[in-house]
């Protein structure tokens, strides 16, 4: 601690304590009578000597770290305190300051900096990586969605192909059903391919892209089909099942629901609910009691086994008039593994 007289010319010092002349190593004789900037040096921050001279010009407390010098030319970081002494008028008689040696608290904030430093370039180098790899795995996503879908698209010509060159009957509508639904898993890999996140898959573009080519191929003067399906955003896993599932109920309804050219109505929806996905295919015709059996058909039981895999539940109904499925699946019910890869996958070895 020391007292300065700001009545005294520069301001000096007029009583210090022991512990003072112990922390700067000076004698009282030697420090008695001069101005405490006795203890700044070449590293002395001048902005902090500023704002001192200032506080002590203006009468004003003020605390602040600054580095000072001691007698040996050591230097350290003094933490001081700096307040006016008032006396019962009111009037500076004293300045009053307690200090203290800061510098292991400034060189643990060094120490704290530099570690920081290191750990927020290595964090950095670190996400660098992880980013390259991310990358590098999406790159390699996309390029085998785009290998896959031209496959299918390949196979599911021959099929096409084949299917018109075979006589009409159940060999042949077998093969244009089987084309139709590598198409539609075709169209799940394009779309995967085309978009930025390849872990994330549009049930909504995906149903507005099939439904405008189940369109394509209809008389809408006498079918008409509409959708309104949600933006959800489902596991890239879901995809096939879903577009599956979809392809089938859409394209039975178009096919057995309006037999003799009868016209009607064929809609799709799908919304998030509380228990996840839930989508409804609902037609204006004969219904199911009055559709033609097929006994070569597995539609229903491509769609029952979708929907079992998913872990959901289908109710059929016959309306008056017409057929209603209605279809509830939770949200990313399928693991990549099972889904993404066909291992462990239900639909995909019955």
């Amino acid at each position: 601690m020391v007292l300065t007289d700001p009545h005294r010319s520069d301001n000096p010092i007029v009583w210090a304590n022991d512990a003072f002349l112990a922390l700067t190593g000076y004698s009282w004789r030697e420090i008695e009578g001069r101005n405490c900037r006795m203890l700044q040096g070449p590293d002395t921050d001048p902005r902090a000597v500023s704002r001192l001279r200032e506080a002590v010009s203006a009468g004003r407390p003020i605390e602040i770290e600054l580095i000072n010098y001691r007698k040996d030319g050591t230097s350290f970081w003094n933490g001081m305190t700096v307040a006016p002494v008032h006396d019962a008028a009111g009037r500076i008689v004293h300045f009053y300051s307690a200090q203290a040696d800061m510098t292991g608290k400034h060189h643990h904030e060094v120490a704290m900096k530099d570690a920081n430093d290191e750990l927020e370039r290595r964090v950095g180098e670190q996400t660098a990586h992880l980013r390259a790899a991310l990358e590098q795995k999406t790159a390699l996503l996309h390029e085998v969605d785009h290998r896959v879908k031209n496959n299918l698209q390949v196979i599911s010509s021959l099929m096409l192909l084949k299917a018109r060159r075979t006589p009409r009957g159940e060999a042949r509508d077998a093969l244009q059903g089987m084309a139709e639904r590598i198409g539609a898993l075709s169209t799940v890999h394009r779309m995967l391919y085309s978009t930025g996140d390849v872990t994330r898959f549009d049930l909504r573009e995906f149903a507005e892209d099939f439904v405008s080519e189940l369109v394509a191929g209809i008389d809408s003067d006498r079918t008409a089909v509409s959708a309104e399906i949600d933006s959800i955003a489902v596991s890239a896993a879901m995809a096939a099942p879903l577009a599956l599932m979809l392809h089938e109920l859409a394209t039975n309804a178009v096919r057995h629901a309006f037999p003799d050219s009868r016209p009607g109505r064929i809609t799709i929806t799908a919304q998030r609910s509380d228990s996840g996905l839930r989508m409804l295919i609902e037609d204006d015709g004969v219904g199911m009691a009055g559709g033609i059996p097929n006994p070569a058909g597995f539609g229903r039981s491509l769609v029952e086994m979708v929907v079992r895999q998913l872990h959901g539940v289908i109710a059929w109904s016959d309306v008056s008039p017409g057929t209603r499925v209605e279809i509830t699946v939770p949200l990313d019910a399928v693991s990549l593994q099972d889904a993404g890869t066909g291992r462990g996958s239900e639909w995909a070895t019955q």
